[in-house]
């Protein structure tokens, strides 16, 4: 019988290695999911390989070319019938999914794992479930990527671009710390948090977009029907003379009529240039340090930095990671890079033996009461204790953030709608009342 020889992870994170006998390689599979391992390899061993070669050369029969021919065209190959069958209906290349999908396949795998279930049986049973839709090949994908070893973080990334970088880098997070039901499972939260931010946001624009629209409409009746009428009407005044406000107003209504071609294709110009200076490598970390600094945008997204940081290191650290090495996890999983380079003075000092408390006070980067929470917790040895509550306190003070934010949007479109239409209603009655009185 064959032996294998193979490299797996116990339910308790720790990495063993061995070998087992077995029949063929999905029989080993099988026998290392029955002892709880998730394997990382798994190879025939050499001795083996060449002892089942050997084996399979002695016991070949001798026979003519006539009777070889007809029992390899009797021979029944429904297996890879349906294995063609099975491989033809799984398209080639990366699946894109919905937010919502991605949001399902984070919920029922971490659900699988938290019930005890190892990673490639839990892929396994979505792969047979009905309802999923692309799930079901974004499933099977995954789990052949990781039954040949690889790790289910680099498996999502080549699966599918709808993970996303932040996605992968705390699957890595969860898979170095044995917390990845945990780490899933908070991020189905993010994803499904920010989704009802999104539908929140939407329902909260639509009555602001009305009012755009219909301050545009009413402009754009304005600068062509009302100004001109206006126009002819003073100038056909006996000693009418257009007041400076008017006046302004008509030049800068003959400026947009003459000119608003140009003026778009500026303006699409502009935007065009400026994604792809914002897109460039060299300028990204300018472009991070800009959205830190944009006014309620930016305080948004350093909130939401130190919920994710706090959330991932507390997850790490309460299960077993050492300090420094949660510590570049949390780093990996930061997309800003403004952000990510403050991180990287924390990490360089906490390696030369500072305390993190004391290595966030040198960066400046870090509000006092994260830094006073997270000092309690090392004088306590509760440090993930610690970092939980702080990650609960600031993600309290982010839902205060985007509150703020969505009851300032409609007051602000009101009165940036009243100031241009009735600037503009005010000039032109101004205008008509000097006409009118100077006509008496």
């Amino acid at each position: 019988m064959p032996v294998f020889a193979y490299k797996a992870l116990a339910t308790n994170g720790s990495v063993t290695t061995g070998e087992i006998d077995a029949a063929d390689r999905p029989e080993a599979l099988r026998t290392l999911d029955k002892r709880g391992l998730q394997p990382v390899s798994l190879r025939e061993s050499a001795s083996s390989a060449a002892a089942t070669v050997a084996r399979k050369g002695k016991s070949k029969p001798q026979s003519n070319g006539k009777n070889s021919e007809t029992a390899a065209s009797s021979k029944p190959k429904p297996n890879a019938k349906a294995k063609v069958e099975e491989d033809e209906s799984i398209p080639d290349g990366p699946v894109k999914l919905k937010r919502s999908e991605v949001v399902l396949f984070t919920e029922e795998l971490s659900d699988m794992l938290s019930a005890g279930l190892q990673l490639e049986p839990a892929l396994k049973s979505m792969e047979s479930r009905q309802e999923l839709g692309n799930l079901k090949v974004v499933s099977f994908k995954i789990r052949q990527i990781v039954r040949d070893g690889i790790n289910f973080s680099t498996a999502l990334k080549k699966v599918s671009p709808s993970f996303g970088p932040l996605y992968c880098s705390l699957a890595a997070a969860g898979e170095a710390s044995g917390a990845l039901d945990t780490i899933l499972k908070r991020q189905a939260h993010y994803l499904k948090t920010l989704a009802e931010l999104q539908a929140r946001l939407i329902l909260a624009l639509i009555y602001p977009a009305f009012l755009v629209l219909a301050g545009i409409g009413v402009s754009i009746v304005f600068v062509t029907t009302l100004i001109p009428q206006l126009t002819s009407l003073i100038q056909s005044t006996p000693g009418g003379k257009i007041p400076l406000a008017a006046a302004i107003l008509i030049g800068i209504s003959g400026f947009l009529a003459k000119w608003w071609i140009v003026m778009i294709l500026v303006i699409v110009a502009a935007t065009i240039f400026f994604k792809a200076w914002k897109d460039n490598e060299a300028n990204k970390p300018t472009w991070d340090r800009m959205k830190l600094r944009l006014p309620l945008i930016g305080a948004v997204i350093t909130s939401r930095f130190y919920v994710q940081f706090l959330e991932t290191m507390a997850n790490l650290v309460g299960n077993g990671l050492p300090l420094l090495r949660a510590l570049e996890l949390s780093r990996d999983a930061t997309q800003n890079r403004s952000l990510r380079a403050e991180l990287n003075r924390v990490i360089d000092q906490v390696g030369d033996g500072r305390a993190l408390s004391k290595a966030m006070i040198r960066s400046g980067a870090f509000p006092p009461l994260l830094i006073d929470m997270i000092s309690v917790g090392e004088q306590t040895g509760k440090i993930d204790q610690s970092l939980r509550r702080s990650a609960e306190r600031f993600d309290k003070e982010l839902d205060k953030d985007l509150q703020r934010i969505m009851a300032l949007i409609m007051p602000s479109v009101l009165i940036l709608m009243a100031g241009l239409i009735g600037t503009m209603a005010y000039l032109m009655i101004t205008a008509i009342f000097n006409t009118i009185s100077k006509l008496g």
